[in-house]
């Protein structure tokens, strides 16, 4: 029998404030355990909640760039549950009246375009983490975390394979990135998500029965889980067997997932309005102002890129991936009279590969994109060839100087006279007389060899374009 997977996730982006969503403790990340939670957060006794501004204008912008609806009155729950890193014994969140709801973003897969359906996105407080490492057989708590705000982004369950859920993982990270509102750094936890996996037969419309991977926090291990969760289920059903509806963990390095506890239901955690929390009100004053404040968006981005610089699908994916990469880019644009699409080889290839050996963003690189512009334009103009720009991109990047100062000190200013040239070619051919009757004999291929020596001859330097004029020339 063929089966079809049934996936939806459950997303939870760190909202980017400065302060927690309920208090005014800080968020920074990596500050000494439990020095950045304040009464609040610890839900003292007679301490109030009171809600971050900042965070409800966020999570508006998101709903707003995912075609959602944006409640004009939403409210706070607690959701009440024991775990030791949630001191208070119950999660603010929303439950029944969600900030954001029903809307729906475009994912490509494939060379495909699938269409994700958005169930909510809703404000909630994050817990604080667990460690388990060098504490002798104990847990230590490190509540820094508890109360950062988060909005957990809900999808319907509309995709059908792995792929397609890293794909809308993938997407969904660089919209918030985007929007401002998360950082997206999975190493440090502000992005992970929940996986729902079920089965069925192929051309079922009747959903089975779900399991839940928790704390997904990277792109191939939310693929990686997820494929194995399928054949998991999929070997239960065809051996006689029914999949249980439970929490599970992906487990990395045995390439598993295991029982973690039963899957809870709502009425496990016993939702009831927060008697701290007024009910939030949205008027549309607010909602138009952050319409209007909304950025071009990925989509749109990649779309004008194709339109505008006459680049590739494949070439607007990668620098539209992230907004600074693709203002970057737009700015070595704008600073050169060269061929977008010669930007685009630079900024995706050298330039990427120096970014990766230095473990640097592209907001820390070392040339900037007036002075990769420069270049270009030192390229087009056949002021230097594309083999010499090479090294005077890694003397830019290793703080030798401007493009020209390189240029000119170390003597890299193509040769473009034809006399000179001719009189390299003339002794390249001179000196292989067996090459040139193979070239004379058919064996037109032989041309590469004597490119390469003239090339050899003048370091680099000659025109290629017209050393290959010449050398067929001479070579008749």
């Amino acid at each position: 029998m063929q089966y079809e997977a049934v996936i939806g996730l459950e997303i939870h982006a760190q909202l980017a404030t400065e302060s927690k969503i309920f208090s005014g403790a800080a968020t920074r990340y990596g500050a000494p355990p439990n020095t950045q939670a304040c009464l609040v957060d610890l839900g003292y006794p007679g301490v109030l909640p009171v809600l971050n501004r900042e965070a409800v204008r966020m999570a508006v912008r998101f709903g707003l760039a995912t075609h959602c609806r944006i409640a004009e009155r939403s409210i706070f729950a607690r959701k009440n549950y024991f775990y030791p890193d949630l001191p208070k014994g119950y999660q603010i969140s929303q439950y029944e009246l969600p900030i954001v709801h029903g809307g729906y973003i475009d994912v490509i897969c494939a060379d495909r375009v699938k269409r994700i359906g958005i169930t909510r996105a809703h404000l909630e407080e994050d817990a604080g983490k667990s460690l388990h490492e060098d504490f002798q057989g104990m847990s230590g708590i490190d509540l820094n975390r508890a109360g950062t705000p988060l909005l957990e982004i809900v999808s319907e369950p509309d995709m059908r394979s792995a792929a397609e859920a890293g794909a809308y993982m993938r997407t969904i990270h660089t919209l918030v990135r985007y929007l401002g509102i998360s950082d997206g750094n999975m190493q440090e936890g502000s992005y992970r998500c929940d996986a729902n996996v079920s089965i069925r037969p192929r051309g079922a419309t009747e959903l089975g029965t779900r399991t839940e991977l928790k704390n997904l926090n990277s792109f191939r291990f939310v693929e990686k889980a997820i494929e194995i969760e399928i054949e998991r289920q999929i070997d239960i059903v065809e051996s006689g067997g029914t999949v249980v509806q439970e929490t599970r963990l992906f487990d990395a390095e045995r390439g598993e997932t295991r029982a973690m506890r039963g899957k809870e239901e709502a009425e496990d955690y016993r939702y009831f309005p927060d008697p701290d929390l007024l009910p939030v009100s949205i008027d549309s004053a607010l909602v138009d102002e952050l319409r209007a404040g909304l950025p071009e968006l990925p989509v749109e981005k990649r779309e004008r890129f194709m339109a505008q610089y006459d680049l590739s699908a494949y070439d607007a994916d990668i620098l539209t991936a992230s907004r600074p990469l693709a203002d970057y880019y737009e700015d070595c644009v704008r600073h050169s009279r060269a061929r977008p699409k010669l930007a685009a080889n630079w900024v995706i290839g050298d330039l990427a590969a120096a970014l990766n050996r230095a473990d640097l963003e592209i907001g820390e690189s070392r040339v900037g994109a007036a002075e990769l512009g420069a270049l270009l334009d030192r390229i087009e103009s056949g002021t230097i060839s594309g083999k010499i720009a090479k090294e005077v991109f890694e003397a830019v990047w290793n703080g030798e100087g401007g493009v020209d100062e390189i240029i000119e000190r170390r003597g890299l200013r193509q040769i473009s006279d034809s006399a000179s040239i001719e009189a390299l070619v003339d002794e390249v051919v001179a000196a292989n007389p067996a090459q040139v009757q193979q070239y004379r004999d058919g064996r037109t291929q032989v041309l590469g060899f004597f490119v390469g020596q003239v090339m050899k001859a003048s370091k680099g330097r000659a025109n290629p374009r017209q050393v290959n004029e010449i050398l067929r020339a001479k070579l008749g």
